[in-house]
């Protein structure tokens, strides 16, 4: 696939669950569309307004049928930071565990295996962005 888009999630889904990118975006992409109007665009968007949600313009993660998409795939929820407690976590190796988790970093989602980045771009800020939470794949 080409060009710039917002699809982190379902590289990051893809990669770490060893799924293929195309069945996993339209997974994610079903239901994106399948969700209801949040209240901002309930109230602040035209009425007519239809933009068709693609996995591609990003994915609602904090939906629960985002959270229930990942447990059926084998992962559990990790968080990592507390309302308040300051950044524990940071995207390095050292502080990660070991396996396939995907980590919810700041504006983006990302894969780590064993302590290896595997994204577009290296997106750690040189092991300073703060890991809010992560994805772990159970039974690792």
């Amino acid at each position: 696939y080409k060009g710039k888009t917002g699809d982190c999630v379902v590289r990051a889904v893809s990669i770490a669950s060893e799924l293929p990118y195309k069945e996993v975006y339209e997974t994610l992409a079903k239901g994106n569309a399948s969700q209801r109007k949040s209240k901002y665009e309930i109230r602040f968007k035209a009425k007519d307004y239809k933009r068709p949600r693609t996995a591609s313009n990003g994915i609602s993660t904090k939906r629960k049928w985002f959270k229930d998409c990942m447990k059926s795939l084998g992962f559990e929820w990790i968080a990592t930071m507390q309302i308040g407690s300051g950044c524990k976590v940071h995207l390095k190796a050292e502080e990660l565990p070991k396996g396939r988790i995907i980590a919810r970093v700041s504006k983006h989602y990302t894969t780590v295996i064993d302590g290896v980045l595997n994204d577009t771009y290296d997106c750690s800020r040189e092991g300073t962005r703060c890991v809010y939470g992560y994805w772990k794949k159970g039974g690792e």
